[in-house]
């Protein structure tokens, strides 16, 4: 019999983890959850494959930890260092061979594992500090940034989700 555990946000607040970013913190653990039992069983061209026309498992995998990333940097007020760029790049072109399976969910872990890092040790009182992102520079704060990052990685857990279901139905086939 399978137990069913409550999602991240009923089981209690995180420790270490500022009250107001409790939310965006559920939000990366639920998404850590769903990436580590969606992958299981995913062979390297089913990784890759792209149902429909769709975005392939690996380049939502790859842009997952790449766009957390890179949120997280202008949330420090930082800009983009030429490793970041280059991952950029390689989401569309991930290369010939292209990053295994284990690969891009170890990368997704230690993102996840610096994001809550990274919440953690945001102080409240530079929540609404503004952040400009991008080449555009375009406005945002410290919270609208790590909101955004939890929002955005959320959004591609459910693709990651609903691609694998596809790509397990159509092995059945």
């Amino acid at each position: 019999m399978t137990v069913l555990r409550p999602e991240p946000w009923l089981r209690g607040s995180l420790p270490g983890i500022p009250a107001l970013l409790q939310p965006a913190a559920h939000a990366f653990v639920m998404v850590g959850e769903d990436v580590d039992s969606v992958f299981l069983g995913i062979s390297s061209d089913e990784l890759w494959a792209r149902p429909g026309g769709a975005a392939s498992l690996g380049f939502h995998l790859m842009h997952l930890s790449g766009s957390t990333d890179r949120l997280l940097t202008y949330a420090r007020a930082e800009r983009l260092s030429q490793v970041q760029l280059s991952a950029l790049a390689a989401e569309d072109s991930p290369g010939d061979p292209p990053p295994s399976r284990d690969d891009l969910v170890a990368r997704w872990s230690r993102t996840l594992d610096r994001a809550l890092a990274q919440l953690a040790s945001t102080p409240e009182g530079t929540f609404l500090e503004p952040r400009m992102v991008g080449r555009a520079q375009l406005p945002s704060t410290v919270f609208g940034l790590l909101f955004h990052a939890a929002e955005h990685a959320q959004r591609h857990a459910g693709q990651i989700t609903t691609t694998a279901k596809i790509i397990r139905a159509e092995r059945e086939t």
